[in-house]
């Protein structure tokens, strides 16, 4: 299929993966099966519970089981991205990964109280799938659009996936408050449709991920395929120029820096918060997804506004007023005691995630040099998401199973705005300013 760049057919179809994979962060990740989840381990009575020799509060070991997957996806991604720039097969690799995650989704359906070992198993595979095909997903988008229109597109993928999620969500609520409209009636017909409702997630993702699949194209710049073993060498070597090149440009190199530390603040409140709501403020189930669905409806329009305004200011002087955002999020955070303050709270918070999920992509985008290796300075970009991940995660966790409070953990993460928001400040406002 003839491609050619900025073809809005292209660009559309790129967006719905974000409408097709978004369930997976709102419907397993956040909402219905966090809450599950706790039903299941909490089913035993025991305050503690011990997995693969590991003993500690059950939402400590979902974290744990987070940041081991972003660990995994962190370590694989960049041989993996390397592999595909060199091979011109990036929809490859992002079929494969959208696959493995859809599946285990899907598969959740058979976790229950007396197979915790699948449960965890699957969260973790879930999320390298999600991680994964996202590396190859976010490579695509210098590649389909013009530098001038790449923040409207960012936010237009991340808009699509706010509102897809949330209707698959609310179709998977009325199935869970409403059994009988799938046929299920009974004592446990509620737990049969929340395990049911994994299942819709997997044939979502992967339904929708086929217009996708159908559009983008295989290879854009036609590069040349090499056969042989040594391809997987390749894409080491691959890494390693993209470090070197890295090294010489000052501008790229300082916004990863305060891309790693805010965005760490960012990926693990947005996997934590239902667990906050739960575990701290004892909210219900009725008063956590309301929450969820402010957070993400707001998202959306929180996109499309810090892109306009950043094509009025500028991508930077956008992203340190969302980081400061952030800053007074947290300090709230560490205040709140009701279900009407955390309503008010997730407001902010979706104004500026979308925001700042967005512009994040687009800005790195548009600071890349002239290169054909997409896929690999993605693998960089992911990768620090992803090890941001696995720190904010695994020492959010580590605090909260000692303090049996997850307010201590709040302090961590208001210093890594504040550290962001200072690094935020050294990035060079001349353009061409390099080494």
């Amino acid at each position: 299929m003839e491609f050619k760049k900025g073809d809005k057919k292209v660009i559309n179809a790129w967006a719905v993966y974000d409408w097709a994979n978004s369930v997976y962060h709102l419907v397993i990740t956040s909402t219905i099966f966090p809450i599950y989840y706790s039903a299941v381990t909490r089913s035993s009575g025991t305050e503690r519970i011990t997995f693969l020799g590991i003993t500690c509060l059950p939402d400590a070991l979902y974290t744990y089981a987070l940041s081991f997957a972003f660990l995994v996806i962190a370590a694989i991604s960049p041989l993996l991205s390397g592999i595909a720039d060199y091979s011109g097969n990036k929809k490859v690799f992002m079929k494969f990964f959208c696959y493995m995650g859809a599946l285990a989704c899907s598969c959740m359906y058979f976790f229950t109280a007396s197979n915790l070992w699948l449960g965890i198993t699957l969260v973790i595979f879930a999320c390298i799938g999600y991680a994964g095909s996202i590396v190859f997903y976010n490579a695509y988008l210098p590649e389909i659009v013009e530098h001038k229109d790449q923040d409207h597109v960012s936010a237009k993928g991340f808009a699509y996936g706010y509102i897809g999620s949330s209707i698959l969500l609310i179709l998977n609520l009325a199935m869970i408050m409403k059994p009988s409209l799938i046929g299920l009636s009974g004592t446990d017909a509620g737990t049969m449709a929340t395990r049911w409702s994994f299942v819709t997630v997997g044939v979502w993702w992967i339904a929708f991920a086929q217009i996708t699949f159908r559009y983008l194209p295989t290879n854009p710049f036609g590069a040349v395929k090499r056969e042989g073993v040594r391809n997987i060498w390749k894409g080491y070597l691959e890494l390693v120029k993209v470090w070197n090149m890295l090294k010489t440009t000052k501008r790229l190199r300082r916004f990863l820096m305060a891309f790693f530390v805010y965005n760490t603040g960012v990926r693990t409140i947005m996997l934590i918060a239902n667990l906050f709501g739960a575990d701290t403020l004892h909210l219900k189930e009725e008063q956590l997804i309301p929450t969820i669905l402010i957070i993400q409806f707001v998202a959306v329009g929180g996109a499309y506004i810090f892109s306009y305004i950043a094509k009025k200011k500028s991508d930077i002087y956008m992203l340190k007023w969302a980081v400061f955002i952030w800053v007074g999020v947290c300090v709230g955070a560490y205040f709140t005691y009701t279900a009407y303050q955390f309503y008010t709270l997730a407001f902010f918070v979706g104004l500026v995630m979308g925001g700042l999920q967005a512009l994040s992509r687009s800005t790195y985008s548009k600071m890349l040099p002239e290169t054909e290796d997409h896929a690999s300075f993605f693998s960089f970009y992911d990768v620090c998401e992803n090890v941001g991940s696995v720190l904010g995660l695994f020492l959010y966790g580590w605090v909260y199973d000692l303090t049996h409070d997850m307010r201590n953990s709040i302090g961590f993460l208001l210093f890594l705005f504040v550290l962001g928001f200072i690094l935020l400040n050294r990035i060079p406002k001349n353009k061409l300013v390099n080494a």
